[in-house]
């Protein structure tokens, strides 16, 4: 019933009825006024009664409807005929996108449920003002500065996601309409953010000018615009003030764009801040060629400026990025040099969120709960709606314990990131099976293009734990085919399982599925 009055409220039906209500009174007493003139029959003001009585219906339905049919009628004039919509499809390389899924096939007695639950893991936006910053476009003339450009863009995607009440658009989505004929409705439709900000910049030799728009996604008006002439030093000035206007704007509190906001503590030294801005492209490319090159431009801002905390956070996380992937040769080495940038950076500046995003990973791979939990805590506060920050969120409260906790967090990182890395589905299934919610869990697996042997391992456990032995063993067969030697209790130590009794849940699990023990037990079962 309260969705109802809702979609009422959003047909503008109350609007229409108050309307009619006044205008038919109007004609009622011109009715009035004007029967001793016109000398009509006394039975003609019960009729235009009747008449105007019974129009009253018709006109709410017709409110109704031709909101409908113009909702469709403004998408379809929206692009150009002809014009494809626009697409949230990409892939970067080294990682698949939710968008490119062609999920594996779920048999078995629990197929219907786990269908039924694979779309519910994406929910309603938030209730508060929701935007996305989309890239700026670089209209210097010099494709070189398409790295300024971008990097300004991300740095004004960071300043905005510090505050709480916001719901910002993780840059890897805004980033897929890089260099996209746009339309704003239809963005706004996509990601279902009620504002988009776009802009432009224009850097001439030591001079930036940036145009920066906030525009409302659903009726397509400019509530803000404004242009920034300054000098290149000035940037970190031009980027409070972009990002307070918009805060303001948005939410009608100048304080809020004021006093939200976490100190910073930026170089001096412009070459330092460029090459910084050019290493964050690199490393969101995610290929080792660019991760060596990202790694280049940030040893120059550090050589250009050794006490710029940003510089080392970044390193730290594009060396973290390159011991993940396997890109270094010493690994041990690669390591060490990723915790001696971030605690180098902790020291410059306490106030930078991947530094403490790292830092919770570190802690928790070396089975220390209680240090990634802070560490995770203060990302959290200093950049709430980052979505490798919230899905981490998620990712530690399942390790803690706490799964029905970490659901919602995992969610949320969806929502922030509708183009989010297929990981995210991965951590979602696994908190859904640490809660017992089997069917959701395998739903959320079953995203996965190519699950590897943790996820079918995952799987089979779920399987098993919900009877479907035929499952079970397939998924078990999966699972050795692409790890032959994957036993138990080889697999529970690479976990990070807090409480004894998560441990042993997953124990029981995989061996009902049918996994051995030990791997020098280990023969593949039949399907």
């Amino acid at each position: 019933m309260v969705e109802f009055l809702k979609e009422l409220r959003r047909r503008h039906v109350y609007r229409v009825a108050a309307a009619y209500a006044v205008v038919a009174w109007l004609l009622l007493q011109l009715f009035n006024n004007m029967t001793p003139l016109l000398r009509v029959p006394d039975w003609s003001g019960t009729l235009v009664l009747v008449l105007l009585s019974g129009g009253f219906p018709v006109a709410l339905i017709f409110a109704w409807i031709i909101d409908l049919k113009g909702s469709s009628a403004i998408e379809a004039a929206a692009l150009p005929a002809g014009a494809p919509k626009l697409p949230l499809k990409h892939r970067e390389a080294g990682e698949h996108r939710a968008t490119d899924l062609a999920p594996i096939r779920i048999e078995g007695p629990h197929a219907e449920a786990a269908k039924g639950e694979a779309s519910q893991s994406i929910a309603a936006p938030a209730d508060g003002p929701s935007l996305v910053v989309l890239p700026f476009a670089n209209i210097s003339g010099e494709p070189e500065q398409e790295f300024f450009a971008d990097g300004l863009t991300e740095d004004i995607i960071t300043e905005l996601s510090r505050f709480r009440h916001l719901f910002i658009i993780s840059r890897n989505t805004a980033f897929q309409y890089k260099a996209k004929a746009l339309d704003v409705r239809q963005v706004a439709r996509e990601l279902r953010v009620q504002y988009v900000v776009e802009g432009s910049v224009r850097k001439v030799g030591n001079r930036i000018r940036v145009t920066v728009q906030l525009i409302d996604g659903q009726a397509d008006r400019h509530v803000w615009a404004e242009r920034y002439d300054r000098l290149l030093e000035d940037v970190f000035i031009l980027q409070d003030e972009v990002t307070s206007a918009i805060v303001a704007t948005l939410t009608g509190r100048v304080e809020a764009a004021t006093g939200e906001r976490v100190g910073r503590k930026p170089t001096e030294n412009m070459t330092a801040y460029e090459c910084v801005l050019a290493g964050k492209v690199l490393h969101h490319r995610s290929t080792c060629a660019e991760n060596e090159k990202a790694l280049k431009f940030l040893d120059r801002a550090i050589e250009l400026d050794p006490y710029y905390a940003h510089a080392h956070a970044w390193k730290g996380c594009t060396l973290a990025q390159a011991w993940v992937n396997g890109y270094c040769v010493d690994r041990d080495l690669t390591l060490k040099q990723m915790g001696d940038e971030l605690q180098t950076a902790l020291q410059l500046n306490g106030n930078d969120s991947d530094v403490h995003r790292i830092l919770a990973a570190v802690n928790l791979s070396s089975g220390e709960h209680d240090k990634a939990d802070y560490h995770q805590q203060r990302a959290l506060t200093l950049n709430p709606n980052d979505d490798l920050i919230v899905v981490q969120q998620g990712e530690l409260l399942t390790w803690n314990g706490q799964a029905e906790e970490a659901i919602p967090w995992i969610e949320k990182a969806m929502r922030l990131n509708p183009c989010h890395p297929e990981r995210f589905w991965s951590h979602l299934g696994r908190a859904f099976f640490v809660a017992r919610r089997y069917p959701e869990a395998i739903s959320a697996f079953g995203r996965i293009t190519a699950p590897d042997h943790v996820q079918y391992s995952y799987l089979g456990a779920c399987c098993a734990q919900l009877g479907d032995e035929p499952g079970a063993r397939r998924y078990v067969a999966e699972a050795l085919k692409r790890d032959p030697l994957f036993c138990i209790e080889g697999f529970l130590q690479t976990l990070h399982y807090k409480r004894p009794e998560d441990i042993e849940h997953n124990r029981a699990a995989l061996l009902k599925a049918g996994f051995s023990v030990r791997a020098q037990e280990q023969s593949q079962p039949k399907p």
